[in-house]
């Protein structure tokens, strides 16, 4: 058996073109002929709230096993496809590819856990790179090696899911996706609770089929392989496939979420989990957004529930003052028009306060329900006139609607790494002892 090499790759897309994951499908069916794979391809998504990213910060690594002869052919080779397949003219796009061998060290794991859940630096990527003695290339600006070097240390030890993604032929590129929405109806019905995001259950939206001109087909999610190809011969498509691979990856894990344990440790653009009571209600800010505002003894933050998390709102409208409440979100920074906020991904509802509200007394001699006669003055009974200057408001505990728990958005509006309800209990640790063939066409 040769060494491994772990190739990380990241950055060949642009929001008018092109995946990271396709260069990957490419780079499987090549290296296929020359050596062996440990690991089915990994994507990893990043920290989602990065300023700079494309569309899904998504990176990939490939894991190897190679002989020292073949080094050299299977780096040109890398080079070759990133450079045929990755949008170089935009401005955003600035491809990578990393090439390590031997065991992944713990300040490489590191480094990758802080991509995902925090701001890292190229700086710190190429260090890193130097002292174990990695190869990097990049193109442009080189940020694409940052995530290059994440997916090498992101060994997906930890939770984990599967994707089945198929893809286009170039020529179909940026026209409507034929895929039949019955068919995955009928998938998302058969494999239920083994698949996830299929379907959106509020709006019935097809979830499996992205939207814009690169070249996915459709992905299907699931929590193993053998799920993903059940589901594949169940989806009915009206154009040819090209290709089709499973990836293993962290898509609906919560990887990217980092508890702090006081408000003043949160910092912009950084996925957090943080706690706090509700210090003002729910209020409803142009574009049907809802916006309230959370506390603990080192300050205050807001946090906003977005129109596109439809019913998840309902939710947010009924919090009062005083519930106290655990918050999962990316955290947007302040600006002239808003202050620091985080933008929910889901909540989860500790202790709910008591709901009090303020009922006029009753009459003491005929038992009625009294009107005020003004601030301060007291209480009268219209059916027999008696006045009551002491009387005050009665406070009265009601019932809430709403109770404690973890509330999650509808599908349509989860993030890649967003762990869907379903997932809950379904956690799993440890890399795949065996492949399940065929993973990949060609």
């Amino acid at each position: 058996m040769g060494e491994i090499l772990h190739l990380g790759i990241d950055d060949t897309d642009s929001p008018r073109m092109g995946c990271t994951t396709y260069v990957a499908a490419l780079l499987v069916e090549k290296l296929g002929r020359l050596t062996s794979f440990i690991d089915y391809p990994n994507i990893i998504r990043l920290n989602p709230n990065v300023p700079w990213k494309t569309r899904g910060n998504g990176a990939l690594c490939l894991r190897i096993s190679i002989d020292d002869k073949q080094l050299d052919k299977v780096k040109e080779m890398v080079i070759k496809t990133i450079e045929n397949n990755s949008d170089m003219p935009h401005p955003g796009t600035d491809p990578a590819a990393v090439f390590y061998l031997g065991k992944v060290t713990p300040d490489v794991a590191t480094f990758a856990k802080n991509t995902i859940q925090d701001i890292v630096t190229l700086d710190e990527a190429l260090k890193l790179i130097k002292k174990h003695s990695a190869e990097a290339i990049g193109f442009k600006k080189g940020r694409g090696i940052i995530g290059a070097l994440a997916a090498i240390g992101e060994q997906l030890l930890d939770d984990h899911t599967f994707e089945l993604i198929a893809y286009r032929i170039p020529k179909n590129c940026g026209t409507p996706r034929k895929v039949d929405p019955a068919s995955v109806a009928e998938m998302n019905q058969r494999t239920r609770n083994m698949t996830f995001n299929n379907i959106d259950p509020e709006t019935r939206r097809v979830l499996i089929t992205p939207r814009g001109p690169d070249p996915i087909l459709y992905g299907v999610r699931g929590e193993n392989p053998e799920i993903l190809k059940k589901a594949q011969k169940i989806i009915r498509v009206h154009e040819k496939t090209e290709r089709w691979i499973i990836f293993r990856t962290n898509h609906g894990t919560d990887a990217h979420l980092k508890s702090v344990q006081r408000l003043d440790q949160i910092e912009p653009y950084r996925p957090t989990i943080a706690h706090g009571a509700v210090s003002a209600p729910p209020r409803l800010i142009p574009g049907r957004h809802i916006v309230f505002t959370i506390e603990d003894e080192t300050g205050q933050i807001d946090c906003a529930a977005y129109e596109p998390t439809g019913s998840f709102r309902n939710i947010i409208r009924q919090l009062i003052q005083g519930d106290l409440v655990e918050v999962y979100g990316g955290v947007r920074p302040a600006a002239s028009n808003h202050p620091r906020t985080i933008n929910l991904e889901k909540i989860k509802i500790l202790k709910l306060a008591p709901q009090i509200i303020h009922q006029n007394p009753l009459c003491l001699k005929c038992k009625k329900r009294m009107k005020s006669m003004g601030t301060a003055k007291g209480f009268r009974c219209d059916k027999c006139g008696a006045r009551f200057p002491e009387a005050k408001k009665i406070p009265l505990a009601v019932p809430r609607n709403l109770k404690e728990g973890l509330y999650i958005p509808p599908l349509r509006a989860h993030r890649h790494l967003t762990k869907p309800g379903s997932r809950y209990g379904k956690e799993r640790a440890g890399r795949p002892l065996k492949f399940s063939e065929p993973w990949h066409n060609p």
